[in-house]
């Protein structure tokens, strides 16, 4: 981790910068001993069970096709469960990613529900958080991801959503690099102010609506690879041999916008490399990577060059944008959520309040 592309990055006298020590100390919560993450899986399992009996499923997952959910979907069938798999189709999954989703799911068993949004309106909020200039442009995927999780554990009776997040592997991102996926207010405040579209048919969360499937329907999200010994080598080699699954060439490649954000404008519109963030929870947590090896493998670009050609060239066309918008929007002044209308402060007191209780075994982990 350095100073390139994250202002709010320090380091104390030793050399060690402020994530390392946030990261560590969630970890002790996130992430129970192995003895201890033994035990509370098998209640988690046998609670799952109990609660999903004389219903059709028992759990909902999320499938994008990538290893972790792909490993998710897996152990859960491995653990006995019975999982509804929900996938966003926003427009952007590769050819390959649909192959992995639909072979894993038939070799699985797994019953799969399918959102497919509104193109013309998902395009224009796309392009609408590309001109707001902030380095979160991701927003309108993750956001609807989380709210149709929630819509359709609700509509089945399902009371727990199993994530594929793994907070090992994923724990650690700077603030500045990602703010906002839970604030609808600043999600509309960017479209009012860029875009053509209603977002009528967006699927959203408002923060009562969160409240409600939390308090009222008492829908809970379990990050279900914190209760187990994850290695990713080892996770890939598994599902390959296993389910047949095809590696795409990177974290969250399966979607070709992901893949043209993360490896192309991040890097050249914010200084962002996520590998730095990636690379380094490896390093702490699971030791898959030892330092030097991080530093080589950051040496390399984020991806093959010429794939950022070709990728630059099919999200230009689909996005009905020219090269001269797409320049434009590369050198337009980078900009925060904290310059729209948000509600940034809720979401932080709301996830101190998340790591409160989970310290106290309120929440799982």
């Amino acid at each position: 981790m350095d100073t390139i592309g994250d202002p709010d990055i320090t380091f104390d006298k030793d050399g060690v910068c402020n994530y390392y020590h946030e990261f560590k100390e969630k970890l002790k919560i996130r992430v129970p001993e192995k003895e201890e993450a033994r035990i509370k899986l098998a209640a988690i399992v046998d609670q799952l069970k109990a609660e999903g009996r004389g219903k059709p499923y028992d759990c909902i997952i999320g499938v994008s096709g990538g290893v972790d959910s792909t490993y998710t979907a897996w152990l859960v069938k491995k653990l006995g469960l019975r999982p509804l798999a929900v996938h966003l189709d926003n427009g952007w999954d590769s050819e390959l990613a649909v192959k992995n989703i639909e072979n894993i799911l038939n070799k699985l068993g797994i019953d799969l529900y399918t959102e497919v949004m509104d193109w013309e309106m998902f395009k224009d909020l796309q392009l609408s958080f590309l001109k707001a200039s902030t380095p979160d442009g991701e927003i309108p995927t993750d956001h609807a991801i989380l709210a149709i999780l929630y819509q359709i554990a609700d509509k089945y009776g399902v009371r727990y959503i199993i994530s594929g997040m793994n907070f090992r592997n994923e724990g650690m991102l700077p603030p500045s690099w990602a703010r906002g996926y839970l604030d609808w207010k600043y999600v509309r405040s960017v479209q009012k102010q860029f875009g053509k579209q209603s977002l009528k048919t967006y699927p959203h969360l408002t923060i009562f609506k969160f409240l409600y499937y939390n308090l009222v329907k008492r829908i809970r999200s379990i990050s279900l690879l914190n209760y187990v010994e994850f290695n990713k080598e080892e996770a890939m080699k598994l599902i390959q041999e296993e389910l047949g699954w095809q590696y795409y060439g990177g974290k969250h490649y399966e979607s070709i916008y992901t893949r043209f954000y993360q490896a192309y404008i991040l890097p050249n519109k914010f200084n962002i490399d996520k590998r730095k963030a990636h690379l380094t929870c490896l390093m702490i947590a699971t030791g898959e990577v030892s330092r030097e090896q991080a530093l080589n493998l950051l040496k390399a670009p984020p991806a093959d060059p010429r794939l950022m050609e070709d990728d630059r060239e099919y999200v230009i066309k689909k996005l009905g944008i020219t090269p001269a918008d797409f320049d434009a929007i590369m050198k337009a002044p980078v900009k925060s959520i904290l310059e729209y209308p948000n509600h940034h402060k809720i979401e932080i007191k709301f996830r101190k309040l998340l790591h409160k209780l989970r310290g106290m075994k309120i929440l799982p982990n």
